[in-house]
């Protein structure tokens, strides 16, 4: 599931009522959710945060600063931090299965939308930016929302969308695509600050101050104090003693967890806190993480166990919980803690492939047409996938099989990623039936009402037929590793990568099928020739590899 966060900054944080009317805009629009709205007496600003799927986040954002923008007069706003509109900065953080790219790109329809239908000048910043002075959300906004009626009209300072014209009431937004971040504490066995600073300065990448021989601290002609540079990139610590939890803590913004994973920041942690004499007790997420910074945190520490990393995803979780003592302060809750997860119980959806087999079978078995032949192609998929990841686990570390060790890891973890995958597919291939069924109900009456309904038909109809065109590609994924293990797996499992190798042509071929079906419906012709050349050629190369392995198991098993 595609999913993009969004945190909306609003120059009210003393009336609750305008806050209010802000986030139901953003909660009235289907596949937003809420995440966390923190309003601000002194600062007089609101930072909102909701996630949702790219559509749904672009419509709940114009939606909120359409409402700022009626609620809020900058002509009367005084607030302690820095700010140049009624929403004064709007970044869009990719989540879950979307790029930086199109993320931007979301950034800049919202951006042209704001300033064409509320009149109000749009600056693009961080990875949205359009020259590198741009980039920095500070130079932008330098002057403030009092300098911006002189600074807009010079021709360096115009606006990426709208008129370089002053919007007294509502001033300017920036927005634009940054990293998520992630805060984290790590738990030390001391109520010292001071010796949790020490630490927090030894890992961050300002580093600590310099000092001399003496112990004075190093100016430069500035008269500005020099640092050491510390261990992790893209990692902001202090330390500080709460009250409630009688420890001291070291408080980490990862600004970008890519660069620095919270398990990298908690071992690192450990590290410097053991050289002082103290120990990292366990760790504390503030706020909410993406799935894929627990899932590789769960890998890095069964990789340290020499284990096989390639196990289910709620497996990886629980070990990464337990292994960098989220639990430690309180219980971790998987659904309110883990975005995807969040969003997944917000939703209030029974997906399909949460289902118990006889219930999935069912509700197959009913007269309604879906779940359908697209759904059970990418359940087959999802098995074909789970046994090579199983061949591969029975493989790892077995007597004689010493030698594959590495590879048959990467090829468990591999079938597990493409495993979550089609389990997904399973759900996306209904959800596109149920879409182009609602577009062929629509109304047909007039003829913007039939013009309406042909263009959602049409884009409907293209959905359908790109999930099944997914499942396809997805076949492709685990194709060369299921070859491999055929080859170097553990000899008494090889009957179960022969079924796998069955199941992967009968998930690429029922895919096909749903996509002729849904070809038939399309007059595109240069769109129906790519796509069916396409397929297939995927349903061709699954063919080939399949039969290769089922040859190579029956050379093993007869």
């Amino acid at each position: 599931m595609k999913l993009i966060e969004c945190v909306p900054n609003f120059s009210e944080g003393r009336d609750l009522n305008v806050i209010k009317q802000i986030t139901n805009e953003i909660e009235s629009v289907p596949g937003s959710m809420l995440l966390d709205v923190d309003p601000g007496p002194d600062t007089n600003r609101t930072v909102v945060t909701f996630i949702g799927t790219p559509e749904s986040v672009l419509e709940s954002a114009f939606k909120a600063i359409k409402k700022a923008s009626e609620l809020i007069d900058m002509t009367k706003h005084k607030g302690e931090h820095p700010r140049m509109g009624a929403t004064d900065v709007c970044p869009f953080i990719p989540v879950n299965g979307v790029t930086l790219e199109e993320c931007v790109e979301v950034s800049k329809k919202l951006g042209k939308r704001v300033a064409d239908e509320l009149n109000i000048p749009v600056y693009l910043y961080e990875y949205s930016a359009t020259e590198n002075k741009r980039k920095s959300l500070a130079n932008i906004r330098e002057g403030e929302y009092e300098g911006f009626k002189e600074k807009i009209k010079k021709p360096e300072w115009k606006p990426d969308f709208g008129k370089a014209i002053f919007n007294e009431k509502s001033g300017a937004t920036v927005m634009g695509v940054r990293d998520f971040l992630i805060a984290y504490n790590v738990n030390l066995n001391t109520r010292d600050a001071r010796l949790a600073t020490t630490v927090a300065n030894a890992i961050r990448e300002k580093g600590s101050p310099k000092k001399d021989a003496n112990g004075k601290l190093v100016k430069n002609e500035k008269n500005e104090t020099l640092y050491i540079p510390g261990r992790l990139k893209e990692c902001r610590a202090i330390g500080w003693y709460i009250e409630n939890y009688k420890i001291a803590q070291i408080s980490i913004n990862l600004t970008n967890w890519k660069v620095t994973p919270p398990h990298i920041a908690y071992e690192a942690a450990a590290e410097e806190a053991a050289k002082i004499g103290l120990l990292a007790t366990g760790s504390e997420l503030v706020g909410l993480i993406p799935k894929d910074a627990l899932v590789q945190a769960g890998e890095y520490f069964l990789r340290k166990q020499g284990k096989s990393a390639g196990v289910p995803e709620k497996e990886l979780i629980h070990i990464a919980v337990k292994s960098l003592g989220l639990d430690h302060l309180y219980p971790f809750e998987n659904d309110k803690k883990v975005i995807e997860y969040a969003y997944k119980k917000n939703l209030g959806k029974n997906l399909l492939a949460d289902m118990r087999i006889k219930d999935f079978c069912d509700e197959l078995s009913t007269d309604s047409p879906a779940p359908g032949g697209g759904s059970v192609a990418a359940l087959g998929g999802a098995i074909a996938a789970s046994l090579v990841a199983m061949v591969a686990n029975l493989t790892y570390k077995k007597k004689n099989y010493e030698k594959y060790t590495d590879e048959v890891a990467d090829i468990a973890s591999k079938g597990q990623r493409v495993k979550d995958a089609f389990l997904s597919l399973i759900d996306e291939d209904t959800d596109a039936f149920n879409n182009y069924m609602a577009a062929f109900k629509m109304p047909k009456k007039t003829e913007s009402e039939i013009e309406l309904r042909n263009e959602l038909l049409d884009k409907a109809t293209k959905d359908a037929i790109e999930v099944p065109l997914k499942t396809m590609s997805e076949v492709l994924e685990i194709l060369d590793i299921m070859d491999r293990i055929s080859v170097i797996g553990n000899v008494n499992s090889m009957s179960d990568a022969g079924v796998a190798a069955i199941n992967a042509v009968a998930c690429s071929e029922g895919a096909y099928m749903n996509v002729l079906i849904n070809l038939k419906n399309l007059s595109d012709e240069k769109y129906k020739n790519e796509k069916m050349k396409i397929a297939e050629e995927m349903l061709e190369k699954t063919k080939n590899i399949s039969e290769k392995v089922k040859k190579q198991v029956y050379s093993v098993i007869r």
